[in-house]
């Protein structure tokens, strides 16, 4: 039992030091300046060559940075939404914002999990247990209103919803339904990247 949860110790503890050393290297080198507006702006016919002539790379690359971005909740998303429409189209860059999105919303959700939720129900488990009674009941619904309405940060609810004990497979298909709409008014409004002003007129009736 106890070499058992040495290995767990050992697995937290090397997640932990993989999150947080991404995390270093994204603010040491400053690559959050490569997902700005400004950026994908200036260089959007260099990215549109490159996918032009390496097109299976340039696919895998944008969605294993777009993991990478969601999974360690790193600033960016958006950016990285508007940059699939602009590359790839609607239907093609809703497909793929779809899935990475998803799978690093899930991954930080898991993340939250293994590293947090043990402690959280230990400490608080008497408080909790409404909360997870609840999820139990209605947390389909209630992820689902979330990802559709999104009055919280993406980040937070990914975090939040991994100290419940909702199935992570529950959480994959909810979290990609709910945020299905969104997604597709952004890569769409990424099309139009060129006349995007700043991220705060995303929505404005003209780009939508």
């Amino acid at each position: 039992m106890e070499k058992g949860a040495g290995k767990k110790h050992l697995k937290k503890i090397v997640i932990l030091l993989l999150v947080v050393g991404f995390i270093a290297a994204y603010k040491v080198f400053n690559l959050g300046q490569y997902l700005t507006l400004s950026y994908i702006k200036a260089s959007q016919e260099k990215f549109s060559l490159l996918y032009a002539e390496h097109q299976i790379l340039v696919i895998a690359g944008y969605m294993v940075i777009y993991i990478l971005v969601t999974s360690l909740s790193l600033p960016g998303a958006t950016v990285m939404t508007l940059v699939g429409g602009a590359l790839f189209g609607l239907w093609a860059g809703t497909v793929m914002v779809s899935f990475a999105s998803t799978i690093g919303a899930t991954l930080a959700c898991f993340v939250s999990r293994f590293l947090l939720r043990d402690w959280v129900q230990a400490t608080f488990g008497d408080r909790l247990k409404t909360i997870n009674e609840g999820i139990e009941r209605e947390g389909k619904f209630y992820l689902f209103t979330l990802r559709l309405i999104p009055a919280f940060p993406f980040f937070v609810i990914n975090l939040v919803m991994g100290l419940t004990k909702m199935p992570l497979r529950t959480y994959y298909w909810v979290s990609q339904l709910g945020m299905l709409p969104a997604t597709i008014v952004y890569v769409n409004a990424g099309k139009e990247l060129a006349r995007i002003q700043s991220l705060s007129g995303i929505l404005s009736p003209r780009l939508i």
